[in-house]
């Protein structure tokens, strides 16, 4: 059945949820209305995610709706605020009713895990692409930036990196496995990131700087260095990398996933070495699992990799060489 834009906002996305205390208005009017709570910050984050550049063509749309969102809490982690209110933009070739129920249905799934509401957005014909807005709150003082870093902070990544990039390539047909249960776990790894939402909110109170790993952890780091105008000596061999990419692939491949690729939406941190024992306590009563790379330097010093106490030659597009 084909819908027009009114009926799609009506049937698939209107009151899914019920209003939170500082929702004044939400979808049906020309605007949201929104309080904010005294002595809070809104943060605010968009992402476009457009058909062939940022998913595949044949990506299911619960896993789209999923990913869109996830990729936006991502941003909130990374500046430690708590998830409120999403608008949703959808441009589509047709009004597909099967596709919409599956999506929509996901959409509010993860929204609701997240306490998010959605209080507007928009609908168009076209090439299928999906734009999201989202909005969360912040204590002042203990916003976490990227321009905080200070000479002899430690620098930290949560999880494991380079996973998501595998599942990429897997899906992609660049890579190959036979082992069924290895490569469902990339994919999913791929179209299903967790955002590290708890962590970016406990590390307000114990990181300098941070910023979430979308396009690769030599790329994002290098976002905190230039704001920061700072440096930072990486030791390869503490690179996150699981004992799954370690076993299955070769070492350019694994290390290529893990410093260069993005998507893998874990946070990268600095924090200085008198809050260590905070970030103890964090890790111990397990808010955080996290592992430290590096630590930063002056910015005339630069951005270096080291592996067995030697400098790694290095590009953001890949290494020439890794031994």
């Amino acid at each position: 059945m084909k819908y027009n834009e009114f009926e799609i906002i009506s049937k698939f996305f209107k009151d899914r949820q019920k209003k939170d205390k500082n929702q004044i208005k939400g979808i049906g009017d020309d605007s949201a209305l929104i309080k904010i709570p005294k002595n809070n910050l809104l943060a605010v984050s968009t992402d476009t995610l457009v058909e062939g550049t940022h998913f595949l063509k044949n990506i299911d749309p619960k896993d789209l709706a999923y990913k869109a969102v996830a990729v936006n809490l991502s941003d909130l982690a990374a500046m430690g605020a708590r998830p409120k209110w999403i608008t949703l933009s959808i441009t589509m070739p047709k009004s597909d009713s099967i596709w919409l129920t599956s999506f929509s249905t996901s959409f509010f799934n993860i929204l609701n895990k997240y306490k998010l509401k959605l209080i507007g957005g928009d609908t168009n014909s076209g090439p299928l692409s999906i734009t999201l807005s989202i909005y969360g709150l912040t204590k002042g003082k203990r916003t976490l930036l990227r321009g905080n870093a200070k000479k002899g902070d430690l620098i930290y990544v949560t999880g494991k990196l380079g996973e998501s990039a595998a599942g990429l390539s897997l899906l992609q047909k660049t890579t190959f496995l036979k082992n069924i249960k290895i490569y469902n776990y990339l994919i999913k790894k791929h179209l299903k990131p967790i955002p590290r939402i708890s962590e970016g909110i406990a590390l307000r109170n114990i990181a300098n700087a941070a910023i979430d790993i979308s396009d690769g952890l030599i790329s994002d780091l290098g976002h905190i260095l230039k704001n920061s105008k700072c440096g930072a000596n990486i030791d390869l061999n503490k690179i996150p990398i699981s004992k799954i990419l370690i076993d299955n692939f070769k070492i350019n491949e694994y290390l290529n996933w893990s410093l260069n690729s993005g998507e893998d939406y874990e946070l990268c941190f600095t924090i200085s070495k008198k809050n260590i024992k905070k970030l103890n306590i964090a890790i111990k009563n397990k808010i955080i699992k996290c592992t430290c790379i590096g630590y930063i330097t002056t910015v005339e010093n630069g951005f270096n990799l080291i592996k067995n106490k030697k400098k790694i030659i290095f590009t953001k597009s890949g290494f020439n060489h890794f031994i």
